[in-house]
């Protein structure tokens, strides 16, 4: 299967203005989220992620995956139904069911929400990890979920996120609990700016010069690998390329 020509990193994005009515949308999409998120926290999050792991923490994440599976479906239904984005995935069938470690470079800042429509549709939405800055998880409402979800929150200081990232990640060793663990090894979101300082940086260091891409930052890759080793199916690479409808349609 060839690729489109369409799907080139330096395909320019067509920005649409923000209209009165795309904004309403949006502000109404976030509030269904928003109190579907806090139901969902109050009515299922406390006894299944709480009270059940009191007696098996296998059944309380599965019963967990279960519920906030089906809530995170409404982001890729959103994401595709309402906003009319088209994903499409090409490459390597990502295997349903098995535990994995999925590399994603960031191009944007909801690149998160791409992945969630792969996992919707391998059955596995309830069981994806992401490994996230930790600023993150303050957020009102949904950051009460990425802890119920099991997030790994990084403060991109490894002094500090060593210990914490290695004792979270000891605990998904159990191969009865499927996992999908996401790890953006950029650590930031892709920019023009970012790649130019990147490229210096690189240049400066005797590195790779990257024009797609960031750096990788190594370590927290490393410790996935360390910490999970034995206990994954397999590893994937996730690249994802942007380009607008007009493009798709050429």
């Amino acid at each position: 299967m060839e690729v489109p020509s369409a799907l080139c990193l330096n395909q320019r994005m067509k920005h649409h203005p923000l209209t009165l009515l795309r904004a309403f949308r949006g502000i109404m999409c976030l509030l269904v989220l928003l109190l579907t998120a806090f139901m969902m926290i109050l009515y299922c999050g406390f006894p299944s992620a709480i009270i059940l792991r009191l007696f098996s923490i296998h059944y309380s994440r599965k019963v967990t995956s279960l519920f906030f599976g089906s809530w995170l479906a409404l982001w890729p239904f959103v994401f595709e139904k309402i906003n009319k984005t088209k994903v499409i995935f090409y490459g390597d069938i990502v295997p349903a069911r098995e535990r994995v470690l999925l590399i994603s470079n960031h191009r944007t800042e909801v690149d998160w929400m791409y992945l969630w429509d792969l996992a919707l549709r391998k059955g596995c939405l309830g069981y994806i990890r992401y490994i996230l800055k930790s600023s993150l998880m303050k957020l009102p409402v949904f950051g009460w979920g990425f802890y119920i979800l099991e997030f790994i929150p990084v403060e991109r200081k490894w002094e500090v996120d060593g210990p914490k990232m290695c004792h979270m990640l000891s605990t998904f060793k159990d191969p009865r609990d499927p996992l999908w663990l996401v790890l953006f090894p950029e650590g930031t979101d892709f920019s023009e700016q970012k790649c130019i300082r990147n490229q210096k940086y690189a240049a400066e260091n005797g590195l790779p010069i990257m024009k797609n891409v960031l750096l990788p930052k190594s370590k927290g890759f490393s410790a996935c690998l360390e910490e999970l080793r034995g206990s994954l199916d397999a590893g994937f690479v996730f690249f994802l390329i942007l380009c607008s409808f007009a493009a798709l349609n050429n």
